[in-house]
């Protein structure tokens, strides 16, 4: 339940247990499917979205169960909106709050494991309590014997153990929704792809030296930015599975995004978030791929805080070129040039007419195509999206390259966390500056 304290483990209950979920999901389409033809047009709609709610309910009580690397991987899917309707979005996104802690002994068991000694005996003070609680691990508050604060992010016991069976039975779950979204949401997902970008992703955030190493990286990259906080890795109090930083202070993004915030405070967040999003695709040919506003904090001054670097996604100079190529593309309305683009970044053949995929790529970038103030909510994503799926079933468009899953997770995010702040704005103009930026340093 919402409380539970512990990793379910086991091998046998938790394939049992995500096994019975696929089993149950899967049945009441089934049952859907059977019903639909008996039904008016109204009811169908109606029984088939009451089904939505009440997989994604399923899903998200077994996530809360099982915790863990479950957890992140539908946390990873409450992403993908061609999946799964928004709706039943909706409730997947609440596997992306903050969830319960552990219980304290067994986060002070871990960092003995790792660290040699108990926290008590390694930092001035570690408080009891995390602040902060997700489905890998949590965070707790301490003080270094010098006086510093910092934070520890320690991996739950057992998680790691249980990363190779969650992804295999998460196979019977894609399948399901690979079913549906050709049912419903009309889109043919290769869901092979997927799997595979998930794992990769899974396994880097579970290994904290890789973290350690994203966040010098990050440090290094953005020096020249200061108007971006990135916390300092304290090496000699981190391991794979404990990784102790500096202490980042400031207020959620999540709670900036509340209307009764300063209207500025809120534009000045937007432009240097989605600013910051394209000089990582653009430029730096790395994308941090984890949008959760949980994972940004805005300080006074005000800068932006980043918190979390386990899912980042590196890119070669070719995709990161070919990404630049279709921007100046969609500035221009150059089809050949976006055409070009998209066969270098692996969605098109090069023998492919490729008419179908620039219409696409205008309906998705729909708020850079307006040289003017345009309001973010304004932008129907989900009715776009079926419309893209209706396109690209009739077109047969479905090549899927790897790097596009996380690609799009972080866009998406950009797309959530922009409409979130709710600031109308000349969107055009921030990123015709960051193609040009990214353009003179080519």
């Amino acid at each position: 339940m919402a409380d539970r304290k512990t990793l379910t483990s086991g091998r046998a209950r938790r394939a049992i247990k995500i096994g019975g979920l696929a089993s149950q999901v899967g049945s009441s389409y089934l049952w859907n499917s059977i019903r639909r033809p008996f039904l008016n047009a109204s009811k169908a709609d109606r029984e088939l979205l009451e089904t939505h709610i009440k997989n994604a309910r399923r899903i998200v009580e077994s996530s809360q169960q099982l915790r863990g690397a479950f957890m992140k991987l539908i946390q990873m899917l409450s992403m993908r909106s061609d999946l799964l309707p928004i709706e039943a979005v909706d409730i997947l996104k609440t596997t992306r709050s903050s969830v319960p802690p552990m219980d304290y002994s067994m986060i002070a068991a871990q960092v003995k494991r790792e660290l040699g000694k108990p926290p008590e005996q390694i930092f001035a003070s570690f408080e009891p309590d995390a602040f902060a609680a997700a489905s890998l691990g949590q965070v707790h508050r301490a003080t270094l014997k010098s006086g510093e604060q910092v934070a520890v992010k320690v991996q739950y016991p057992g998680v790691a153990e249980t990363v190779g069976q969650d992804l295999g039975n998460m196979k019977m779950l894609l399948r399901t929704f690979q079913a549906i979204a050709g049912d419903v949401m009309r889109q043919k997902i290769d869901t092979r792809t997927v799997y595979r970008e998930l794992e990769d992703r899974l396994r880097e955030e579970l290994d904290y030296v890789n973290e350690a190493r994203n966040i010098k990286e990050f440090r290094r990259l953005l020096a020249d930015d200061e108007e971006v906080m990135i916390p300092r890795v304290i090496e000699k109090l981190s391991s794979k599975r404990v990784l102790t930083m500096t202490y980042l202070d400031g207020y959620w993004l999540s709670d900036v995004m509340s209307p009764a915030v300063d209207e500025d405070l809120r534009r000045w967040v937007a432009r240097k978030y989605y600013r910051l999003v394209w000089r990582q695709i653009l430029e730096l040919g790395v994308l941090h791929t984890d949008p959760h506003p949980g994972n940004y904090l805005v300080s006074h001054h005000p800068r932006l805080g980043i918190l979390d670097f386990g899912s980042i996604r590196h890119y070669s100079d070719a995709l990161r070129q070919g990404s630049l190529t279709l921007a100046r593309g969609l500035l221009g309305r150059d089809d050949k040039l976006i055409a070009q683009a998209m066969v270098k970044l692996g969605y098109l053949d090069h023998d492919q007419d490729p008419a179908a995929m620039v219409q696409v790529i205008y309906i998705l970038f729909e708020p850079l195509m307006k040289n003017g103030v345009y309001d973010p909510n304004q932008y129907d994503s989900i009715g776009k999206m079926a419309e893209v799926g209706e396109i690209a079933v009739k077109h047969k468009l479905y090549k899927s390259p790897p790097h596009s899953v996380f690609t799009l997770r972080a866009l998406i995010g950009l797309d959530g966390i922009v409409k979130g702040l709710a600031v109308p704005d000349n969107y055009q103009v921030l990123f015709r500056e960051a193609v040009a930026h990214a353009t003179r340093l080519n």
